[in-house]
Formats: C-alpha cells, sequence, structure tokens
C-alpha cells in the first residue's frame, strides 16, 4: 500500500503546532507496518537544506488559473521517510509560515503541486492523505484528473484529515477559477456560506474524512464544536471516522531528553523530584520538594482555555501551589498572565515565549499539567506530559476524553483528573481534587504517576486503524 501525506508542517522539518509532530511521526508508524508512506512539503525558507541533506530533484510547471507557476522539487529522507518539498521561492521564502495574504493563492499552488509531482518522482500513491484546509485543494485537483480521464490518478482515492475544524480556508468565490483554476462545476462542493471554503470541498469530495480522535469526530456533529460544518459533516458522516492520535516515544523520552536536569523513567520515577528542585531554582521559586507544581505548555488562546485559567490563578496559587506557564498567543492573554506574575512572583512565572527547552523542563518538572481545553480535537500535550509522570488536569472535552481516564480511587485504576464542563469551579474542583491526593496521600499519587507513565501512548495501535481506514477505502 502508498501512502502520500500532504501537509503544510511535519517536525523536524518545520512545526507550528500538533499537526506537524503528527506528520512527523505517523508516516514512520505505518512505514513499520509495511506501508509505503511518503510525505510532501512545501519547502519554506525556514527550513535547514543543509541540516537534513535536502537536495534538488527537477523542477516542473504548475499551471494555476491563468499563470504558469516554476515548482522545483527537492527530496530528503529523515528516519526512513522520504519527504519531497515543493520549492517557490514567491510562496515559501516568508518571515511566517501561515498567515500572509496570499494563503490561498500559496497552498492553493502547494495542493497542485503535491498532486502533480507523483509522475515525476516515480511514485504513484493508492491513496492521498491530505491534513486541514492548507492541503484540502488536493483532494480536489485529484478529483479533478479522474474526472478529466487522467490515467495515472485513475484509481487513486483520498483522504482528508481535520486536525482542527475551527480553520478552513475561506476565500472570496470568484478565486475558484481566476486563481484555482477549478470550473463552476465544484463551485456546489467548495462554497459554503458566501464564501468558496477549502476543507469543505474536500470533506465532500474525499472518500473518507478522518479525525484526531474519536470523540472529536461525534462532536464535530454538533454545531457547538463544529464552527459551522456540522450540516456537512452530519450529511457525510458515514465517512467520518476518528482515529485518535501519538506520540513519538524516541522524541519525547525522559530516560534520554538532554533539556531536563536528570533523566528518568518509569523505574527510577523516583529521580523526576530533581528536575523539580533544579526547575524551581532556575526560576527562581521556592524550592521544595514539598510545594506542588502546577505546568501548562500551550498557545494562549481561548481555546484552551487560558481564560478559566487566568480567573483561577489566584485560587490555585492559594491552595499552595506553583504556577508555571510556557506560550504565546493572544496579546490580551499575554499582558494577563504577566500582570499575574508580576502580582504573585512568589508563586507564578509566565514564559511569553516558546522553547523546545523549556516545554521540556515544565513536563519532567511538574506535578500537575493543567489543560481546561473550550475544545481539542486530539492534544498532544497530555500525551507528553503523562510520558514525564506529570498528572494531567483535563476538560472533558474531544480527543482528552479519549486519552485521559479519570483516577478511580476504589480500583486504583487511571491516570489523570477531569472535568464535565466549561466553567472555573468545575476546572478548580478538579485541580483541587488532585493537589489533595498530592498533599495528603503521596503513595496513591505515585501510582497515578506509574499509571500515567504506564499507559500506551505510542503510535502502534492508531496506525493500524489508520490502515483499516485505508484498505475499506481501497
Amino acid at each position: 500500500m502508498k501512502v502520500l501525506f500532504v501537509a503544510a508542517e511535519a517536525s523536524p522539518f518545520i512545526k507550528v503546532g500538533g499537526l506537524g509532530d503528527v506528520i512527523g511521526s505517523l508516516p514512520a508508524a505505518l512505514n513499520k507496518k509495511g506501508v509505503d508512506a511518503r510525505v510532501v512539503l512545501p519547502l519554506y525558507s525556514a527550513i535547514d537544506r543543509n541540516k537534513y541533506n535536502i537536495s534538488f530533484v527537477k523542477y516542473i510547471y504548475v499551471s494555476l488559473g491563468w499563470k504558469q507557476i516554476y515548482c522545483g522539487i527537492f527530496e530528503s529522507e529523515y528516519k526512513g521517510i522520504k519527504f519531497y518539498f515543493i520549492d517557490n521561492e514567491q510562496y515559501f521564502s516568508r518571515y511566517h509560515t501561515y498567515g500572509e495574504p496570499d494563503d490561498g493563492e500559496r497552498f492553493a499552488f502547494f495542493s497542485k503541486a503535491a498532486v502533480e509531482i507523483m509522475p515525476h518522482i516515480d511514485f504513484k500513491a493508492d491513496l492521498i492523505n491530505a491534513n486541514d484546509w492548507h492541503a484540502a485543494l488536493s483532494v480536489v485537483y485529484l478529483d479533478q484528473y479522474r474526472r478529466d480521464g487522467y490515467d495515472f490518478y485513475k484509481n487513486m482515492k483520498s483522504v482528508i484529515s481535520i486536525h482542527n475544524v475551527e480553520f478552513q480556508g475561506k476565500f472570496n468565490p470568484y478565486l475558484l477559477g481566476s486563481l484555482f483554476g477549478l470550473g463552476n462545476e465544484y463551485l456546489g462542493a467548495l462554497k459554503f456560506d458566501n464564501d468558496i471554503n477549502l476543507l469543505k470541498g474536500a470533506i465532500q469530495l474525499a472518500d473518507r474524512v478522518n479525525t484526531v480522535s474519536e470523540n472529536y469526530a461525534n462532536e464535530l456533529l454538533d454545531p457547538y464544536f463544529a464552527f459551522g460544518l456540522s450540516p456537512i459533516l452530519s450529511n457525510e458522516r458515514g465517512k467520518l471516522r476518528g482515529i485518535v492520535n501519538g506520540i513519538d516515544y524516541e522524541k519525547f523520552d525522559p530516560a534520554s531528553d538532554v533539556n531536563i536536569s536528570q533523566e528518568f523513567s518509569l523505574d527510577s520515577l523516583d529521580q523526576k523530584i530533581k528536575n523539580k528542585l533544579a526547575f524551581q531554582k532556575e526560576m527562581a521559586l521556592e524550592v521544595s520538594q514539598d510545594i506542588p507544581m502546577v505546568g501548562m505548555v500551550t498557545r494562549l488562546t481561548g481555546q484552551k482555555g487560558i481564560d478559566l485559567v487566568v480567573d483561577a490563578a489566584e485560587h490555585i496559587m492559594n491552595m499552595g501551589a506553583q504556577l508555571v506557564i510556557l506560550g504565546t498567543g493572544d496579546p490580551y492573554f499575554e499582558d494577563q498572565l504577566r500582570n499575574l506574575e508580576n502580582k504573585r512572583h512568589d508563586k507564578m512565572r509566565s514564559i511569553i515565549m516558546f522553547s523546545n527547552e523549556i516545554s521540556s523542563k515544565i513536563y519532567a518538572s511538574s506535578d500537575i499539567f493543567l489543560m481546561p481545553s473550550k475544545s481539542e480535537p486530539c492534544g498532544l500535550s497530555q500525551l507528553i506530559a503523562m510520558r514525564y509522570g506529570s498528572v494531567p488536569v483535563v476538560n472533558r472535552v474531544g480527543g482528552l476524553r479519549d486519552t485521559v481516564e479519570p483516577f478511580d480511587p476504589t480500583r486504583m485504576t487511571g491516570y489523570g483528573f477531569t472535568f464535565e464542563s466549561y466553567n472555573m469551579y468545575d476546572m478548580l474542583d478538579a485541580v483541587k481534587r488532585a493537589l489533595d491526593v498530592y498533599n495528603l496521600d503521596q503513595p496513591t499519587w505515585k501510582h497515578i504517576m506509574k499509571n500515567a507513565m504506564g499507559h500506551d501512548m505510542t503510535w502502534d495501535q492508531s496506525a493500524k486503524k489508520y490502515i483499516e481506514m485505508y484498505q475499506e477505502i481501497l
């Protein structure tokens, strides 16, 4: 089975969010199970060509509307996976990965090029797995080539994977022909609420629609979670699937993480405390193994529940906990967190930046990992936290419901603390329940930590489900 992943980011080459982690690890998990999975990405100027031995293959021209556009094809192999890169400096030599005024044109070119390069790289995929709106048009262009009778694409199938339905790729309908080069026969699939909606078009034209957790797939049928697309997804529910994400155990491994003060594992869990003591000292917080640390590594947006955290931070610190938050995002929330740190410098640190090194330290040092998301397609931070023995406190939405089993003190099962409604007081109740166990029953707390670290969060089971979905189509 041959699968081509089309995505706007993939770790380690370029990563903005969780999509990058998924595309950086899922194809490798599939390859281990006999799938020839390859990836195509834009060749952004931020990607280090020398570091990853990215080499030129050839160039072609891709038509987009009335234009013939240069398309350089580059390749690299990383951890046994073949990565292809689409080069065009006009589109991808930019300061930002996303958020440019011409994103519609940039990613339309990328999506079309991803489909067109296959004959030139001697790779005929059985199916294309497009990811999020940036790659959604690859599903549409594949459909166009099949309609037009191109023999190379005749039996090729497609999947659109939705990592976050909030971002859909909405553009002016006049771009359909003039820029995207598509005829009016695609207007019905792509038009929605007076816009061209690229994600909606891919949902309607793909053979399967996949989301990154089972519960999120169900939630997308609910208008509260679907950002307007629930009627479309309800109509297409027969091809809707949910497969929870895993994490790369080699990349996220406290036994070999060079960024943390003390390496540790499930068998040497007592060594974890040395990370907290070192991090408390580094952050100029009171150094004590008895003071619980609540950590967050997150985007500072409403979706991630930062409004609840801002309102509840004083209460959490008054329960005796230290609070350390790493992230960037909405300037309003950044300012709110800075103000909280200034006010409660004794117990809080707001680190307004992104840093892989500091995120590793928070995972390894924190006792509790707080993730009160308003919505969460899957979430990777809670999985990484559990891998590092930090007990998650989460809102039971999306993938958080699928991945964090609440602790049951009667059976001593589970590995987290959860709340059921998006409410500051419910969140505080969950934090208090976790802190009560930490403060009053350390043997039980260590049992919960071991449950978390011992839970299987690899890609193994998820990769099997992807293969089953692909086999359904083929």
